[in-house]
């Protein structure tokens, strides 16, 4: 998918085209071994995941470093592009497409003084202030959720009905469901406006990650 928007950028406001495709957005889970975290992945750009973030939390800066460099090379050779989860710093080491951070993260303004300006940086937001606010402050796309309930992350809050669909008819910047996401739910996300699912155990728990992206595809896009 293609999204046009209007950005700033040291006060110049021009239109940038985003040749980012998020139908698929496959967040891995804690603290996966290497070579499991690997296999899982390969297989679930093979069945059509269109983006990868990986996300750790427990481990050390250096653990983390190392894992995110060998991923990269994974998905370079897919020209699939990698988010890092919070660490802004690990992004810049390994050159990654970008950076994905919270409400509780440093500030996106800041972010955006101490990244490349080439970098994708999300946000995650749980109202239609936080979407504005992510919006206004230059986020290339935004994280809603929690779209269903989620054993994923212990202090996800569920989103109130009917709020997913008022961000995506307020902002103009792409807008990432997240949160519980399964094959049998994902058919009612379709029709409001969404760019894509974000999915995370049902993909990284799954027998065979290369089918279950397929089915997650055929859905969306039926």
């Amino acid at each position: 998918m293609k999204f046009f928007r209007s950005i700033n950028i040291y006060g110049e406001k021009r239109s940038v085209l985003l040749n980012l495709d998020m139908t698929l957005y496959l967040v891995t889970e804690e603290s996966v071994p290497l070579n499991s975290l690997l296999n899982v992945v390969t297989q679930a750009i093979q069945g059509g995941v269109t983006i990868v973030q990986l996300r750790e939390k427990n481990g050390s800066g250096k653990e983390f470093y190392e894992k995110a460099k060998i991923l990269k090379n994974l998905l370079d050779s897919y020209d699939i592009p990698l988010i890092i989860n919070d660490r802004i710093d690990i992004a810049i080491a390994i050159n990654a497409a970008g950076v994905h951070i919270g409400q509780t993260d440093l500030p996106l303004r800041i972010v955006k003084d101490i990244v490349p300006k080439s970098f994708i940086i999300g946000v995650s937001a749980g109202s239609l202030e936080e979407a504005k606010n992510a919006e206004r402050d230059g986020a290339t796309y935004i994280g809603v959720g929690s779209v269903f309930p989620t054993s994923t992350k212990e202090d996800a809050k569920l989103l109130p009905q009917g709020v997913l669909e008022e961000i995506t008819k307020t902002v103009s910047i792409p807008v990432v469901a997240i949160g519980g996401i399964m094959i049998d739910n994902v058919d009612s996300l379709q029709n409001i406006g969404i760019a894509g699912v974000a999915v995370v155990s049902a993909i990284m728990k799954a027998d065979k990650p290369s089918i279950v992206a397929e089915k997650f595809l055929k859905k969306i896009k039926k």
